[in-house]
């Protein structure tokens, strides 16, 4: 064990606080539900609802045993990964299992993978759950109303699962585009991400399920995940992955937070005293408890480091948290107090979230109504990128319409690995990609959600012929196209944990095909499904391109409501679109040539400038660049006005000059500022627009985003100065330009 200050250590333990921060859940539970265990009295007052959830903690905490406190500090995986292991009696197949302790009423800990659903287990859950799109679809929706509800619906499903914790929040930022988990998360910007995952994180637990945000932290690839050593400066850290956790934490004061399996200048995550003791606890006076995870634990000590929680504890070297813990709690103080504080911290998040007050009760799901919040997501979150003879929307003169590809016969393709949802009658189709242990097997496996994209056309155009081609021979799909008024070709690159993937191209010969059938036609409508940017070379032979990301469990009608203009796409890009992987800060992937196992660094050059901070600061053009989405209507931007003084507000006004209803995305950004700041995206806003219809709007910046982390003095400081401000329609196309002079002052953090 390592050797920590005694005096320091137990300081800490006993000053962190505790959860009185935490918001306490506000919208009724799901159902009308009894509260399980002891009853408020003199027997049980920590079950009087008058209370703050610190205080119910505080007296819970004073009449458990030390046994007792030891069991709600780790919990297994409850999900068999061999025939012969099964799940604890009272778990439900899921990802974790804390069990309850009934002599004080505490409820077991029944946790779900998720982010985009109720995640499915190996084939253990046959009821199904519902798939909300990707994370950068909902991203790309730059919508906080739409990330709200997403997070509400698959809260709502979990609770009447009967679960109470949901594994959600992915905020970790797309530093490679090749990133196998990207599909998962917010996008490349921390403010972005930050205020979605925030957005909802607040959702789920307004259904009284505890959600994490995760993985904290600078967990940005999945080569070598539980082994590489990420070495960043704390500034570039700072204003970067942690921003995005911190806007997260402040907006939707998640239970927990979830560390992550890599290493972080030096020390693993899950034992990483600066990230979780002096960041999380201690700068940012976080609340709530931090659970690893799976598989993520090292050490006991890892509990005088900040860990209060080993999940998943079957799959560590050793149950660090079981009987060494008990023996170092008996013997040092120090171990008693954490182990105090640690349980301390459990109890309050499970208090505030309403784990004792509103328990899941099983009931019935309404698949038809959380599908239209799944819709609404995908609708939102498709991204026109290219339309140059305004091909879309199609036409009702249309006669001949081709459809090729992507299985689009079928459903729609969703991401792989522990975020995977399998939807109620379970997926249409289920391709193996590879694996040589049952886990292995089921983290590479594309699925496919019964979404079919051919019938949603085909309802969207009823006195039109629609052909469907599958795309094998190039040749049979030209002659197709060729013979067709248009032709839509569907083409999809699957991505999942546990994998990145080698480059930005399409898979499987897919750009080989969509050549052929745009050479056949010029009228051919490209429809993306990836987990992330791809490369575009068929492009400029493209009449039209649409990104539908991972489009969920309503996906194929999402899209024919783009292709047909039921939907004006309003989607902007969460994350640059390079043109080339030699404008990446790192051309080839860490790690990717090393023996499985080797302990590797990855440095991340572009530090604080990720995404399209890079390509600003490199003066590098991408293919598509971050905020880019184009509309069926046409926007224009006036009066900007700038104010400065402490911060920065922006006020202009948006008109929609077209002649269809559609929603703008105006950005604001800092271009430059008096300290060689570079670009940073200052804040949005999404406005609905009826034709001709102007509206004014107003973004006020948070402070932070003028600042630069002083890792000496421990906080933000802002340069005095003039600062320039840009209002756009993405990263690199300003609209409306101006200034304002802002004082030099020192934030808290």
């Amino acid at each position: 064990m390592r050797n920590w200050p005694f005096i320091s250590v137990l300081a800490l333990a006993l000053t962190m606080p505790g959860c009185a921060s935490v918001r306490t859940a506000l919208s009724p539970a799901p159902a009308k539900s009894a509260a399980t265990g002891a009853k408020p009295g003199a027997a049980a007052p920590w079950m009087d609802t008058a209370l703050s959830p610190d205080a119910r903690a505080e007296l819970l905490e004073a009449q458990m045993t030390l046994d007792e406190k030891i069991s709600l500090v780790h919990g297994v995986m409850a999900t068999p990964l061999t025939p012969e292991q099964t799940i604890p009696a009272g778990a439900l197949p899921g990802a974790g299992y804390v069990p309850g302790i009934p002599r004080v009423g505490i409820p077991a800990l029944k946790e779900t993978d998720a982010g985009l659903g109720v995640a499915y287990v190996m084939g253990l859950r046959r009821d199904g759950a519902t798939a909300l799109p990707s994370g950068l679809a909902t991203a790309a929706s730059w919508d906080r109303a739409v990330a709200y509800a997403g997070g509400a619906m698959i809260g709502q499903e979990a609770w009447r699962k009967g679960f109470n914790v949901m594994l959600a929040g992915g905020v970790d930022l797309e530093r490679d585009p090749r990133g196998g988990r990207n599909f998962e998360y917010l996008g490349e910007d921390p403010l972005l991400a930050g205020t979605l995952a925030g957005e909802a994180i607040s959702g789920i637990q307004a259904q009284h399920v505890v959600s994490t945000v995760k993985h904290f932290a600078l967990n940005d690839q999945e080569t070598g995940r539980q082994y590489l050593n990420v070495k960043i400066a704390p500034a570039a850290a700072h204003e970067s992955d942690l921003l995005a956790f911190e806007l997260a934490i402040e907006s939707g004061h998640p239970g927990s937070v979830m560390c992550s399996y890599n290493r972080v200048n030096g020390p693993y995550a899950c034992g990483n005293n600066w990230l979780l003791n002096k960041v999380l606890k201690t700068e940012w006076k976080y609340p709530g408890w931090v659970m690893s995870d799976w598989g993520a634990v090292h050490g006991t000590d890892a509990a005088l480091a900040g860990l209060d929680q080993e999940s998943g504890d079957q799959l560590d070297q050793e149950v660090y948290f079981g009987a060494p813990l008990l023996a170092a709690a008996k013997r040092d103080p120090v171990y008693a107090a954490r182990l105090d504080n640690m349980v301390h911290r459990v109890l309050c998040s499970m208090f505030a979230a309403g784990l004792f007050d509103h328990p899941p009760v099983k009931t019935a799901i309404d698949f038809e109504a959380d599908g239209k919040v799944a819709r609404k997501v995908a609708d939102e979150g498709i991204v026109l990128l290219s339309n140059p003879r305004n091909l879309l929307p199609l036409s009702a003169t249309a006669r001949r319409i081709a459809v090729i590809g992507g299985h689009a016969d079928i459903g729609v393709i969703s991401g792989g690995g522990s975020s995977q949802v399998a939807p109620k009658g379970g997926p249409v189709a289920t391709i193996p990609l590879g694996g040589n242990t049952p886990l292995e097997s089921f983290m590479h496996q594309a699925m496919y959600m019964p979404s079919s994209p051919l019938e949603a056309i085909r309802a969207r155009a009823p006195n039109a012929e629609v052909a469907y081609n599958n795309g094998a021979y190039p040749a049979a799909a030209a002659d197709l196209a060729r013979r067709s008024d248009v032709a839509i070709v569907f083409a999809t690159k699957w991505m999942g944990e546990g994998s990145d993937t080698p480059d930005l191209t399409l898979p499987n010969g897919q750009d080989s095909l969509i050549n052929a059938v745009a050479t056949a036609n010029p009228n051919t409508i490209v429809v993306l499904e990836t987990g992330g940017p791809v490369l575009m070379p068929w492009l400029k032979n493209a009449g039209a391109v649409i990104e539908a990301w991972f489009p969920g469990a309503r996906g194929g009608e999402a899209i024919a409501n783009v292709l047909f203009g039921a939907v004006n796409p309003s989607g902007h890009l969460p994350v640059t679109f390079p043109a080339a992987l030699s404008q990446l800060p790192d051309p080839v992937l860490k790690g990717r040539d090393l023996p499985e196992g080797r302990p590797f660094d990855v440095s991340y050059r572009e530090g604080a400038d990720v995404g399209y901070r890079w390509f600003a600061r490199r003066k590098l053009k991408p293919l598509f660049p971050f905020g880019y989405g184009l509309s069926y209507t046409s926007f224009a931007f006036g009066g900007l006005q700038v104010e400065g003084g402490k911060t920065v507000r922006a006020t202009f006004t948006v008109t929609n000059t077209g002649q269809r209803a559609g929603s703008a995305v105006p950005q604001v950004y800092l271009t430059t500022g008096p300290a060689g700041e570079g670009e940073r995206l200052l804040g949005w806003s999404r406005v609905d627009l009826a034709p001709g219809e102007t509206k004014t709007v107003t973004v006020s910046t948070d402070p932070r985003l003028l600042a630069n982390w002083n890792a000496a003095a421990q906080d933000w400081q802002i340069a005095g100065g003039r600062y320039a401000v840009a209002v756009g329609t993405s990263a690199q196309t300003p609209k409306l330009t101006s200034e304002a002079d802002v004082a030099a002052q020192a934030l808290e953090p």
